[in-house]
């Protein structure tokens, strides 16, 4: 996807708004014409306001995300690795799914369900599955390595999947962030490759596939919908896995427990979705995904608050570091 993902449609003499027409909302779209002439008018609302909302949105979606890791580790504190994956999918379909029922909206076409079905095995099954099972042996702050990586991985995704070419400096300052944060992850953890890490970067592959596929249907349907369409895509495989991990694995529910799971269902595997897919249509794939160079340091702030984690030194000088390489990709045009 460009990085001009939204896009101006006519039909006759109406004219929609870019972000109405990227994100399909129905209902948002503005039309004006000159009175008497048939020539259309520009749209009513600026083009940096549908920037700023697509950066507020993705922000938003970096924010839920970066509660996951510490989610998953109270979650893991009484329940099996597959019980909590499983359950977070199933209990985030609820939502959706009543959603989904209520406003009565239609299955999507049929073209975009291949797509669908990419979102579901990257972000319903594949990242929660792999990161999960990674954090049974790595600490949360070991396993932010993985998330320092996903805006390279995600824009180099996006540029094979939809063609789009970021400029010199994108990559540039890119780069730069990731190595800052895989750097600060990596010392404070002692980044010894292991089991754990292959689990992590496989996790990392999935996951950029599913937000490639999500941004771009988040052109033709509201974010809401992809995610929502997804988790039901995958309930029948979540379902059976619930029901065969629960009798499987020892559960002794606690208030930590509990909390992390319901977390992971309604923050990160539903809201936070809905709101990363809607900013990625607005702002486009590759330059959203620049947002989540935040996400380790935020990721480590929760686990020194919720996990107790002890905060290395390097933290304010690194989070200086990562907020100059997304001012810089903010300001880069593909």
């Amino acid at each position: 996807m460009k990085d001009n993902d939204s896009a101006i449609a006519t039909a006759g003499i109406a004219v929609s708004t870019p972000d109405a027409h990227a994100a399909g909302d129905p209902g948002t779209a503005k039309t004006a014409t000159a009175k008497g002439t048939g020539t259309p008018k520009a749209a009513t609302t600026a083009p940096g306001t549908h920037v700023g909302r697509g950066m507020l949105l993705a922000a938003l979606g970096v924010a839920a995300f970066s509660l996951t890791f510490p989610a998953t580790a109270w979650g893991l504190e009484g329940m099996g690795p597959w019980t909590v994956v499983m359950l977070r999918s199933v209990l985030a379909t609820v939502p959706a799914g009543a959603a989904l029922l209520a406003l009565r909206v239609r299955p999507p076409e049929r073209r975009h369900w291949a797509g669908i079905a990419v979102v579901a095995g990257g972000v319903v099954l594949g990242f929660p599955l792999l990161t999960t099972l990674a954090l049974e042996t790595s600490t949360t702050s070991h396993a932010a390595v993985v998330v320092g990586l996903l805006p390279l991985t995600t824009a180099a995704c996006s540029a094979v999947r939809t063609g789009a070419r970021p400029s010199r400096t994108f990559w540039i300052a890119s780069l730069v962030g990731a190595v800052v944060v895989i750097g600060f992850a990596v010392q404070q953890s002692g980044g010894v490759p292991n089991r754990s890490d292959l689990l992590l970067f496989a996790a990392l592959l999935v996951c950029a596939a599913g937000y490639t596929e999500g941004g771009r249907l988040a052109r033709h349907m509201p974010g809401w919908q992809v995610i929502g369409w997804a988790l039901v895509l995958a309930l029948p495989v979540t379902v059976a896995g619930a029901a065969l991990a629960l009798s499987a694995e020892p559960l002794e529910l606690t208030a930590r427990s509990v909390a992390g799971v319901l977390w992971l269902a309604v923050g990160s595997q539903f809201l936070g979705m809905v709101a990363w897919y809607r900013g990625m249509a607005v702002i486009g794939i590759s330059r959203a995904s620049q947002l989540q160079l935040a996400q380790p340091l935020l990721t480590l702030l929760w686990s020194v608050l919720l996990l107790g984690e002890r905060l290395p030194p390097a933290a304010p000088a690194a989070a200086l570091a990562v907020l100059v390489c997304i001012a810089v990709t903010q300001r880069t045009r593909g």
